[in-house]
């Protein structure tokens, strides 16, 4: 199964390195927005527009008290994140119990489950085509807190500090029967998680294009970035292998790269070559046909190889 990185960060973490993130093959990042009716995240902004900036596809989370309004603690959220949340960014809803239960004091199972559901279709109607889902834990799960279908991030460690590579080798969890999006599998040192899609999927569930992973989907942001990097810069950003091998598969099939010139999932002189006479051959001339995927050429190429782009 096809994975890609992330990361998540509040006030608590210092302002980051997001470039540098994204040269070391990080794809998304997630930033503490808000929480309850009225507290915000004082490093939010910050984050976010650094998030943004860096080209990473971003989004935001709200801790939530399920024993408060939740149209008022929607609203708080709202107002924070709408300055910010362009197509493709994602909502999150932090659904875990402070470990002496103050958030959840005084409601039942029945009463969080119709809390979340709210706070769940409030956002949504904020940001119609934008992606809402919940983080939270076995136990909230186990307990039924989360009305089916919702896109789940799910916290577990079974290791302590961990490195990317070993949470791609484990098995997926699978915390009462659910199939969580994304797993966050370690808070040190920071929080680190992985998603369930390879990078172009994952841009394309949360831009709403595809509303299940397998999608045949390129990311032309992850194409553009192996044609302009060295081949050891692209080896320290392995998201886009799988978008790149599919252009090279297509570029094979169109007889514009013979098949074993190059290394597959790397954007070598070989690819850029061939990717330049697949430009000629779309009738585009001089820097345009100069081996750099563009939209408009990626997008024509996918169109008849069956798969589509995404940014």
């Amino acid at each position: 199964m096809s994975t890609c990185r992330g990361v998540d960060v509040s006030a608590y973490q210092s302002p980051q390195n997001w470039r540098e993130h994204r040269t070391n093959g990080l794809v998304f990042a997630f930033a503490k927005a808000s929480e309850g009716m009225h507290g915000r995240d004082d490093r939010f902004a910050t984050h976010i527009k650094g998030i943004q900036g860096a080209g990473l596809l971003a989004g935001a989370y709200h801790f939530g008290w399920p024993n408060q309004d939740p149209r008022a603690e929607a609203d708080n959220y709202i107002a924070a994140v709408r300055p910010y949340a362009g197509a493709g960014f994602c909502h999150w809803l932090d659904l875990e119990r402070y470990s002496d239960g103050r958030n959840y004091k005084g409601k039942s199972a029945a009463q969080i489950k119709i809390w979340v559901t709210a706070w769940l279709a409030r956002v949504q109607t904020a940001f119609p085509h934008q992606r809402v889902g919940v983080y939270t834990s076995a136990d909230d799960l186990k307990a039924g807190h989360v009305p089916a279908g919702t896109p789940i991030w799910y916290p577990e460690y079974p290791w302590g500090p961990a490195a990317f590579s070993k949470a791609e080798a484990a098995a997926r969890p699978k915390p009462s029967g659910w199939a969580p999006l994304l797993w966050q599998f370690t808070s040190q040192p920071m929080d680190r998680s992985i998603a369930y899609m390879s990078a172009a999927e994952l841009r394309a569930w949360a831009s709403g294009e595809s509303a299940q992973p397998g999608r045949g989907v390129v990311s032309l942001a992850a194409v553009v970035y192996g044609a302009t990097h060295s081949m050891a810069d692209e080896k320290k950003h392995p998201s886009g292998a799988d978008d790149i091998a599919r252009v090279q598969d297509a570029l094979v099939a169109n007889g514009r790269l013979k098949k074993g010139s190059f290394a597959r999932g790397i954007f070598d002189v070989p690819t850029k070559e061939g990717y330049a006479a697949e430009q000629r051959a779309q009738h585009f001339t001089g820097a345009a046909a100069d081996g750099v995927p563009g939209k408009k050429s990626l997008t024509t190429l996918g169109k008849r190889h069956g798969w589509t782009v995404v940014a």
